[in-house]
């Protein structure tokens, strides 16, 4: 089991910057793809970044070119830097850990891009 914990949303005018941290309960170094999903009102939960055990990332279309993951797998924690920040970045964001058909899910934080 893992449990994860969102952090870092807020308020933010648009072109702004956030950064989003995740912080698991344990070391998911060695065997977890890390992720960051979002889902605005309305709308179903996309991926927006991942990044591998091996440090490769991808990310949605979307977001390319202004979101950045990255992982410290010394504290366990998954970041999501997100920079000139747009009304439809608007979403709660989640953080997931997948090992295999094992998933865990945090209970998200909410980004709100707005002047």
């Amino acid at each position: 089991q893992v449990q994860l914990v969102e952090s870092g949303g807020g308020l933010v005018q648009p072109g702004g910057s956030l950064r989003l941290s995740c912080a698991a309960s344990r070391s998911v170094s060695s065997s977890y793809v890390m992720g960051w999903y979002r889902q605005a009102p309305g709308k179903q939960r996309e991926l927006v970044a991942r990044v591998f055990v091996g440090g490769s990332t991808n990310y949605a279309d979307s977001v390319k070119g202004r979101f950045t993951i990255s992982r410290d797998n010394g504290k366990n924690t998954v970041y999501l830097q997100m920079n000139s920040l747009k009304a439809e970045d608007t979403a709660v964001y989640y953080c997931n850990a997948r090992q295999g058909i094992l998933g865990y899910w945090g209970q998200g934080t909410q980004v709100t891009v707005s002047s």
